[in-house]
């Protein structure tokens, strides 16, 4: 028989002699034998490096000196004995001793390991062994209470364990016996309904008391007492964690592995193994699953797919950067998880059709992968002495204090103690092997699949698999400028679970795995990476579908910086992706970027229209086309592609083209309710719909002029005066403009310029109309009628003699003073009751929009009546005076140059933000898009100029306008 004592040797030097010592004096007041004194030299340096393994020995040195005093191998067959005695008892009984038991075959593990009775595979089959022993009599000790309890009316026979049909998988290190010091347990639990069900007691719900047993069986495994605990156990690896209950049944099971199982978690059922319960229940299930881990036929893509497990890593080229200070042995560069990936991503491309490949360990599968010519004899004999070098350094790092950690201390001091339990000094030679070790690993990391796309980010590793946030990963984000990686971290790896439609489907996942790095790379460059991220969001849970348009993204990657830029930046456009995904199709188009015509658009909405069922159906094929010529717009605003004079154009040129389709339409509307009626009518467009400097959120102000051929005439059906007939057309035209439909809306419709304002009629005679601009209008009336112009009207002639109308009311002569006067006070109560929001008001602040319109409108009405300019647009009506000299030159400049740039400005705040806008409080990058659009260099640069241009422009105004 093997002593333990003497077949220990010391593993390194004593680095804290006073504990040591402390610790012999301890263990020495209760016993000293023979076997203590001649292991002594090697239990020295463990008690001298390790807290923990220290107050095992002083806890209970009688424990110490038996296990001294025993064969390893038949103390270890002894210790898995009484765990499985364990099963006789109730779950309060079974607390203390299963963790004393723990703690025994922890310390027998620990020397052991540290004086070279055990390699590595004893050392992990040992712990192992426990870890499926315990979980084995927990669950009969549960059972039992549950028994006990009346809520179960049987135990299960045979090899069913305690509850039929009820059973567990040991997941990870555990399923594949490579459990290390302090690992949790990564287990899944599964049942049968019909069996377990049938030994329920009346009243007993399956799922219920299936989750019941298994939250009291992790609650004994797991609970903190006086004596400790005895795993950790991680019930996380069973399917979408997220949204299913700790117990799952088998056949919800097998339905989510065939439909939605990603690749990473067929990598994790390599290492499946029944542990628990029934057993033959598992190994049927995991028998099943067999076609699901193993696809003997991999197309293109799911190879490619299997890949990224592989290339989510960040490998850099091995250089000076790997060093062991602060090192993650696990999940850092070269470490354990690369070796592990390194075997598994080729185990499951190989494994379908080439049994052999597919055991479960991680050595035995890189020799096999080797011995069938798929890894160099080179490059498997470097990774399995990393391996086992990094395995036994992993177990020496949580022998310190039984922590499930990885990671090599960053003081040298601590980093000591782990070199000491090595066996390796000084400390220099122990950092030295573990980063030449690391190099090895991460160089053959390196090779494979070396001519693969890079799904990782030049800021470090993305790592979406398995069911925890990967710290590397969350570094990385974190450098990318996300707040809560966390929360970034999950959401994606729900979306790879298919919880939103876009990755439903195998090949949609398949793509979201290349797009997902990506999309956070393009979230970074935008400056404002959390905003991007959670817009995209919205738009990316709103598609119905994912595989088309994540096609197009990674096809096209300028186009999807883009269009995370607009998410970033334009939460009016974000919101339009949002609810309604498909308007992005308009990006298809390869005239997207093209110089904008909205003209062609007429065409296009009168075909729609004719094919429309109906008035409403009308209205909605004319808010598609609408929408997606809107967002065509507003992304070339935001790209700098357009122009605000460009943009101004083609919003009012958009707005005229839904008049052209949809006025025709209301007019049919009208005829078909009322009967036709023999006259004439016309949309004169007014306000910024007038001028053609419409912007995003502009409404439409409008007004309806009429003739009828007869005055007398009565429509067919109705008998409708001409009043009537016309005002229910724009009663229906002011609906097909405005009311929201199923494809949203177009316009804010304003009639309130009309004469007379809301108290008069709805539509405007033609004679009515001449009257009253003869006489009766106010001024502030006549300023509104300097940019009306037809938008649409039955005939070109109607509309010619519109427009000659509306010239004809502005050449009237007028009292230059008064006018003058009338606008001063109009702007001076305008002041009072409208004053700016803030100063980004760029129409109500002073050398504002209203300032500068208010001087073009006053400068015609006063020089119209002597043949001076007219134009409804402001920039070439002050372009004219000042061509013509009508008026002091360096104020007109002052007002161009201010008008220009809030012209800029205001198209691009109201494509991106709408109205209100407070860009001092927007990110960075969209201060600086900002600047851009304002020729500043940068936000300060750009308000300094606003302000001074603004300055002038008030002056300028006051110059003007002078009663």
């Amino acid at each position: 028989m093997m002593i333990l004592a003497s077949v220990l040797t010391p593993c390194g030097p004593v680095l804290d002699a006073k504990a040591a010592e402390r610790a012999r004096e301890i263990i020495a007041g209760v016993t000293w034998t023979p076997e203590l004194e001649t292991a002594w030299p090697a239990l020295a340096p463990v008690f001298g490096a390790s807290p923990y393994l220290a107050s095992l020995a002083r806890r209970n040195p009688a424990r110490l000196a038996s296990l001294l005093a025993d064969d390893p191998d038949k103390r270890l067959a002894d210790i898995l004995a009484r765990t499985a005695a364990v099963a006789d008892l109730s779950p309060r009984e079974a607390e203390a001793p299963l963790r004393l038991l723990k703690q025994e075959l922890h310390l027998l593990t620990a020397l052991a390991d540290l004086g070279g009775a055990w390699d590595l595979d004893q050392v992990t089959g040992a712990l192992t062994g426990f870890a499926d022993a315990s979980v084995a009599a927990a669950l009969c000790s549960v059972a039992r209470g549950e028994l006990d309890a009346g809520r179960l009316t049987r135990l299960g026979e045979g090899g069913q364990g305690p509850l039929p049909g009820w059973f567990c998988i040991a997941m990870g290190k555990q399923g594949a016996f490579e459990l290390n010091y302090s690992s949790d347990i990564d287990v899944s639990v599964f049942f049968e309904p019909e069996p377990l069900e049938a030994a329920l007691a009346e009243g007993q719900e399956v799922l219920a008391f299936a989750v019941r047993v298994t939250q009291r069986l992790s609650e004994l495994m797991q609970a903190k007492t006086a004596d400790g605990y005895v795993f950790r156990m991680d019930l996380r690896l069973r399917p979408d964690p997220s949204s299913t209950p700790p117990a799952v049944p088998v056949p919800a099971a097998l339905e989510y592995y065939e439909t939605v199982g990603q690749n990473w978690e067929r990598a994790a059922f390599i290492k499946g193994r029944a542990c628990a319960g029934d057993i033959p229940a598992a190994e049927a299930f995991l028998k099943e699953l067999q076609p699901y881990i193993w696809r003997k036929n991999l197309d293109f893509a799911a190879i490619a797919d299997i890949h990224s497990i592989k290339r989510q890593i960040h490998a850099h080229k091995v250089d000076e950067r790997v060093s062991a200070k602060g090192v993650d042995l696990k999940l850092g560069r070269g470490g354990i998880r690369e070796i592990e990936f390194y075997v598994q991503t080729q185990q499951l491309i190989l494994g379908g059709r080439h049994p052999e490949l597919r055991g479960n360990r991680t050595l035995d599968a890189l020799q096999a992968l080797a011995a069938h010519g798929h890894v160099t004899a080179a490059a498997a004999a470097e990774l399995t002495d990393a391996y086992r070098l990094l395995r036994a350094v992993e177990h020496r790092i949580q022998m310190l204090e039984d922590e499930q950690t990885h990671r090599l201390p960053e003081s040298d001091a601590d980093r000591r103690r782990v070199a000491a339990l090595t066996g390796e000094e000084p400390l220099r030679s122990f950092d030295a092997m573990i980063t030449r070790t690391l190099k090895t690993v991460n160089a053959r990391y390196g090779e494979l699949f070396a001519e693969e796309e890079q799904l990782s980010s030049r800021f470090g590793s993305l790592v979406f698999t398995g069911v925890d946030d990967d710290p590397e990963t969350l570094a990385t984000l974190k450098r990318m400028g996300f707040s809560s990686p966390e929360r970034v971290s999950q959401t994606i790896r729900a979306w790879h679970h298919g919880h939103v439609a876009a990755t439903r489907t195998e090949r949609g996942r398949e793509l979201f795995t290349r797009l997902a790095p990506r999309l956070l790379e393009a979230a970074n460059a935008t400056g404002a990476p959390e905003a991007a991220f959670n817009r995209f969001c919205d738009f990316f849970g709103g598609l119905s579908t994912g595989v088309q348009l994540q096609s197009l993204f990674l096809a096209q990657p300028k186009l999807f910086e883009l269009v995370v830029q607009v998410l970033a930046f334009a939460p009016r456009l974000a919101a339009t992706l949002g609810r309604r995904p498909a308007a992005i199709d308009a990006m298809l188009d390869p005239d997207f970027f093209a110089p904008i015509e909205i003209e062609a658009e007429r065409a296009d909405m009168a075909r729609a229209v004719a094919r429309a069922d109906g008035f409403e159906g009308a209205m909605d094929m004319v808010r598609r086309i609408h929408r997606e010529q809107v967002f065509r717009v507003g992304v070339q605003v935001m790209s700098g592609a357009a122009t605000a004079e460009v943009a101004g154009r083609a919003f009012a040129d958009l707005a005229d083209v839904s008049l052209g389709v949809l006025a025709p339409a209301a007019l049919g509307e009208a005829v078909r309710i009322g009967g036709a009626f023999p006259g004439e009518v016309a949309v004169v467009a007014l306000g910024k719909a007038g001028s053609r400097e419409m912007s995003a959120t502009s409404d439409l102000d409008l007004m309806t002029l009429y003739r009828a051929e007869d005055p007398a005439a009565m429509s067919e059906i109705k008998g409708w005066d001409a009043s009537t007939f016309y005002g229910r057309f724009t009663q229906r035209l002011i609906a097909a403009l405005s009311s929201p439909t199923a494809e949203g809306q177009l316009y804010e419709v304003d009639m309130q310029l009309r004469p007379s304002g809301t108290k008069g009629p709805v539509a405007v005679s033609f004679p009515a109309f001449h009257h009253y601009y003869e006489g009766e209008a106010e001024t502030w009336e006549l300023l509104a009628l300097t940019r009306g112009r037809v938008a649409w009207a039955t005939s070109e002639a109607f509309a010619a003699d519109c427009q000659a109308a509306i010239e004809a009311a502005l050449r009237r002569p007028r009292d230059a003073r008064k006018t003058a006067r009338d606008v001063r006070e109009m702007r001076t109560l305008l002041e009072q009751e409208r004053p700016p929001k803030g100063a980004w008001d760029l129409k109500l602040g002073p050398g504002g929009m209203v300032d500068i319109e208010f001087a073009a409108q006053f400068l015609q009405l006063v020089h119209a009546g002597a043949g001076g300019p007219l134009s409804p647009n402001t920039a070439t009506a002050l372009a004219a005076f000042a061509e013509a000299g009508l008026a002091d030159g360096a104020s007109l400049a002052a007002l161009a140059e201010a008008w220009r740039l809030q012209q800029d400005l205001t198209q691009l705040l109201k494509v991106a933000l709408g109205d209100d806008p407070r860009p001092d409080e927007e990110p960075k990058a969209f201060q600086a898009l900002l600047a851009r659009a304002g020729e500043a260099k940068t936000f300060k640069a750009l308000q300094a100029r606003l302000a001074d241009a603004q300055k002038s422009a008030r002056t300028a105004y006051l110059a003007l306008v002078r009663a």
